[in-house]
């Protein structure tokens, strides 16, 4: 671990960030200017572009950026209906297409950000989708017909399948067009795909019913697969033998992930040996705006970070080292390496997934756990955000209080405690 020493590139990479202090002034994350207001945002799911305040740096929100809707039948059966069997049957049907609702490779929607992704599906495509994690194979396959008419039937389930992409908009500042500063709500990582359906609607349908396109009906009377000679077999009343097209089609089901790593679902990483990591000479406390507690490390490896005073006996275990620093589109990454236990912040994997995941500090290595975007305000105000490279989850905590862990929040803190300052010293 090199905490200090030749810094060029480090250096000259923050130099575009760090403001110059005065002699004796406190050095925080930003470029000298005065302070832009920020717009509060509006009640509504926000869009990229709209405005946001520093309250929302700790915070993140999903946005729908494509959409589809297609019939899918869940279940089905081929039956023949004969002179005299008429009237109310109940057919045992067969799972033919297994839907399960998804947000990324996460299939619990546990977490806040999962959860309003499907809200703003629903909003976006006007239908009452499923909120909540569940799939078509926990549905009754049992279908009950008043038949009036003999002839070949499919006894069906079937829902509005609903598929799509999403995007993760964090607040960060952009500069304008006349050279000022504004917070904006920006695109972020963290896309992935989702699927949902709407409530399963069943019935009975024969070759020579008419009925609408492209509905759910059409697509269970095109299993039917009515220019067969099954179906103009005049065959005894009852199950009718599959076809090709009715047979259970459970593989591809749910949409392959976009590129990038899921926002919600971890995937087994390892870790390397420790990591050399180029990191800033300068050194800074993350704090809690006009508050005395900080961002402190633990001295013991199954605590966390806490929320902590500083004081002469903090051994250094309140200041952070930036690492590896890079910077794409006015969004910091970096890993957070600290003065005080040599140790990287981290979420750790077997938690990766959980929403109030406690921040720990690890030996440092070439680990997305353990890198960090960060989201700035407006230059010249230290306010920043801090997200999980891995998780996408923005950093918090429950209550201002001394002992009180960092934790990880899918969607952030909505009451600005995801907000923090990043102070040199």
């Amino acid at each position: 671990m090199r905490s200090t020493g030749p810094v060029s590139r480090i250096g000259r990479s923050l130099a575009a960030v760090t403001a110059t202090a005065a002699a004796g002034a406190v050095a925080a994350l930003g470029l000298a200017a005065s302070p832009a207001a920020a717009a509060p945002a509006g009640t509504t799911a926000p869009r990229p572009g709209d405005t946001c305040t520093a309250a929302d740096l700790g915070t993140r929100h999903p946005y729908i950026k494509t959409t589809e809707v297609s019939p899918a039948i869940t279940h089905f059966k081929g039956w023949y209906v004969t002179e005299g069997t008429t009237g109310e049957q109940t057919v045992s049907t067969d799972t033919t297409t297994v839907i399960a609702v998804s947000v990324g490779l996460n299939d619990t929607i546990e977490t806040s950000f999962a959860v309003e992704a499907l809200s703003n599906v629903k909003a976006t495509v006007g239908l009452d989708v499923k909120l909540e994690y569940t799939s078509t194979s926990k549905e009754s396959n049992s279908v009950t017909w008043n038949l009036t008419q003999p002839g070949y039937y499919g006894f069906y389930k079937g829902t509005k399948k609903v598929t799509g992409t999403y995007g993760s908009l964090n607040c960060n500042r952009t500069q304008q067009d006349d050279g000022s500063w504004a917070l904006e709500w920006t695109e972020g990582p963290g896309s992935g795909s989702f699927t949902t359906f709407t409530t399963l609607e069943e019935g009975a349908v024969r070759c020579q019913d008419s009925v609408p396109a492209d509905s759910i009906m059409a697509k269970a009377q095109a299993l039917l697969d009515c220019g067969s000679a099954a179906a103009k077999t005049d065959d005894p009343a009852g199950a009718a033998a599959p076809t090709a097209q009715q047979k259970p089609d459970r593989l591809g089901q749910r949409p392959a992930p976009t590129s990038g790593a899921s926002a919600e679902q971890p995937r087994s990483t390892g870790h390397s040996a420790r990591a050399a990591l180029d990191c800033s000479a300068e050194a800074y406390k993350i704090a809690v705006p006009g508050k005395p507690l900080s961002w402190g490390a633990p001295l013991l490896a199954d605590d966390g970070v806490r929320l902590r005073p500083s004081s002469i006996f903090s051994a250094h275990l309140d200041n952070w080292r930036l690492c590896n620093v890079t910077e794409q589109n006015g969004v910091l990454e970096a890993s957070l390496w600290n003065w005080g236990n040599g140790g990287c912040a981290t979420v750790a994997e077997v938690n990766a997934a959980t929403d109030r995941a406690v921040l720990r500090t690890v030996p440092c290595a070439e680990d997305d756990l353990q890198r960090f975007y960060i989201y700035r305000d407006v230059p010249g105000s230290p306010k920043i955000g801090v997200q999980n490279k891995y998780t996408g989850s923005m950093m918090g905590y429950d209550r201002y209080a001394d002992g009180e862990f960092i934790r990880q929040y899918s969607s952030g803190r909505q009451d600005g405690s995801g907000t923090f300052d990043l102070i040199g010293v």
